[in-house]
């Protein structure tokens, strides 16, 4: 993270909401610095619509056969 931190872009992708982050960097004050940079410098994107991963689920019911 800190090589990208200001010359270039970081996509990060997570399940993990941030008050987890610091279980996952095992620190928290790690994970409440990161947090704290994502939230200043990035941009949220959210996909509306349906979702592909959703609709072939196995546990919703679809097979492969």
């Amino acid at each position: 993270m800190a090589a990208t931190y200001e010359p270039r872009s970081m996509i990060v992708t997570t399940n993990i909401e941030f008050s987890r982050w610091g279980t996952m960097l095992g620190d928290d004050k790690l994970a409440n610095a990161t947090v704290d940079r994502i939230v200043h410098h990035g941009h949220l994107i959210e996909f509306g619509g349906q979702s592909r991963r959703f609709d072939e689920a196995l546990m919703m019911g679809n097979s492969e056969e």
